[in-house]
């Protein structure tokens, strides 16, 4: 996982950190540390949904999960082009909100958001076995009488 640093930011562990070929030149791993506090630093659920909301003495604070991504390639040899060590990489983020927490009377409430067809599927999935179930049974005690 992550651990906080200074700044408060998630940095990711050194051991889960795969290793750069020789061919990457020396600067490729600062660049590439310096990508992700940006893209770090950038995403937040305040960033995705907005800050904290106050009213009438309720204080709201989004909940998101926050997924970051990057990679790069890097490559020698007679494809690569006129030098050795040229590469190219992207990154990206995905934030997907997954409730909220509601300060009210000075007590904090974690309310995680409701998928509405969980509420419509597993109710129906659950009275279709109901009505299926019961026909399969008596078939197979037929065919084992007879």
């Amino acid at each position: 996982m992550t651990a906080p640093d200074a700044t408060g930011r998630p940095t990711p562990r050194s051991a889960s950190r795969p290793a750069l070929p020789p061919s990457a030149g020396p600067g490729l791993e600062a660049q590439l540390e310096r990508l992700a506090d940006e893209i770090g630093g950038r995403v937040s659920a305040a960033v995705a949904y907005g800050e904290p909301v106050t009213a009438e003495g309720v204080t709201v604070i989004p909940v998101a999960e926050v997924s970051v991504g990057f990679g790069v390639g890097v490559g020698s040899g007679p494809g690569a082009g006129a030098g050795d060590g040229e590469g190219m990489g992207g990154g990206g983020a995905l934030t997907r909100p997954r409730g909220f927490i509601e300060i009210k009377d000075g007590a904090a409430t974690y309310r995680p958001l409701r998928r509405p067809w969980l509420d419509v599927a597993l109710p129906l999935a659950a009275l279709l076995a109901g009505a299926a179930v019961p026909p399969l049974a008596r078939r197979l005690a037929r065919r084992r009488r007879g």
